[in-house]
C-alpha cells in the first residue's frame, strides 16, 4: 500500500530558474571582474600545493557560519539551532545560495572591491516541521540583503575564515571548506536523480549483500516541467552530503564527477548533493 503524504517540492517556475542556473553567468555576474575574490585576502608563502588551497576564494570554498555579532559586537547565538547544520553558503556562477535551512535561499551578487552587493533573494517552498529553523531562514534572508562589505583571512595551520560585515553594523563569520568542484578538479555534471523509499540489494565490490540506493535519472527541459525518467538502476557509492531516510521519495540536484583510476571494489563516479528539489513520505 502506498500512502502519500503533503508533497514538498518546487514550483514549475522555480525549477525553471535552477535550470537557467546550470546554464552559466547571470546576468548580474560582475563581467568586468577577473574570477575569484577581489576582497582582503592575506597571502601564505609558496609550498608547492594548488592554488586553491594558498589563496581561498569565494567560489573555491563553501562557507560554514561559526559565529555571529550583532550591531554591538555582542555574541548572537540565535543561528545555532540544536540538532541541525550550520548554515553554509555557496558560491557559484555569480549566485550565492545559503544551505543546510528548512529552504535553500539564492540570490545574485557582484564583487566592487570589498564591496558584496546582493540582489533580492528567491527561496525553494518547502514546509519544515521545526520552526527555529524557519525563523532563522527567514532572519537570515532579511539579513544577506543589507550585506556591505567581506574578507578573507588566511589562518595559519587551519581552514580560512571568511568574515561578511553588514551596513548595520553587524557581522558573520564562516569557516572555509573546499567545494567539491575544488576537491575533484572540475566543474561536475550536474543532474537531477530520484532516490526511490528503499534499497535494493546491489554487488558492491567485496561487500555482501550489498544495499544500494535506488536511483534514476530525471530529465527536464528549459522550462522546469519533467520530460522523462531512465530506468531505476542501484547507485554504487553513496551521495555525499545525502542521507538517506527509508519509507522517503526524493528527487535531488547532484554533480556527478568522475573518479579516474579508481580501486577495484570502488565506483567510478562520486555524487554530490546540490540541493533536494522534491520530497515525499510514502510506505
Amino acid at each position: 500500500m502506498r500512502l502519500s503524504l503533503p508533497l514538498q517540492a518546487l514550483s514549475v517556475a522555480g525549477l525553471a530558474a535552477l535550470m537557467t542556473a546550470c546554464a552559466g553567468n547571470p546576468a548580474g555576474a560582475d563581467a568586468s571582474a577577473p574570477p575569484g575574490v577581489q576582497g582582503t585576502v592575506v597571502s601564505q608563502p609558496s609550498t608547492g600545493a594548488p592554488a586553491a588551497a594558498i589563496t581561498p576564494q569565494l567560489t573555491t570554498h563553501d562557507w560554514e557560519l561559526v559565529a555571529m555579532a550583532d550591531t554591538r559586537g555582542r555574541s548572537d547565538t540565535r543561528w545555532r539551532v540544536p540538532g541541525e547544520r550550520a548554515p553554509r553558503l555557496h558560491f557559484e556562477d555569480g549566485r550565492v545560495s545559503v544551505q543546510n535551512l528548512c529552504n535553500v535561499l539564492r540570490s545574485s551578487y557582484r564583487l566592487q572591491g570589498r564591496d558584496l552587493v546582493l540582489s533580492q533573494g528567491v527561496s525553494t517552498k518547502r514546509a519544515c516541521p521545526n520552526s527555529s529553523l524557519m525563523d532563522l531562514e527567514r532572519r537570515m534572508g532579511q539579513q544577506l540583503q543589507g550585506a556591505a562589505s567581506y574578507e578573507i583571512r588566511n589562518n595559519a595551520g587551519g581552514p580560512p575564515l571568511l568574515v561578511l560585515h553588514f551596513r548595520d553594523g553587524s557581522r558573520w563569520e564562516l569557516t572555509g571548506v573546499p567545494t567539491a568542484q575544488t576537491r575533484h578538479g572540475s566543474a561536475g555534471e550536474r543532474m537531477f536523480l530520484e532516490v526511490a523509499p528503499e534499497r535494493m540489494a546491489c554487488s558492491h565490490g567485496v561487500v555482501a549483500n550489498a544495499q544500494c540506493l535506488k536511483v534514476r535519472e530525471i530529465y527536464y527541459d528549459h522550462n522546469g516541467v519533467r520530460q522523462s525518467a531512465g530506468p531505476w538502476q542501484p547507485l554504487y557509492g553513496e551521495i555525499e552530503g545525502y542521507a538517506h531516510e527509508r519509507g522517503q521519495r526524493n528527487i535531488l540536484r547532484v554533480n556527478r564527477f568522475e573518479r579516474p583510476n579508481p580501486p577495484a571494489d570502488a565506483p567510478g563516479a562520486v555524487y554530490v548533493l546540490d540541493m533536494v528539489v522534491e520530497t515525499e513520505r510514502v510506505r
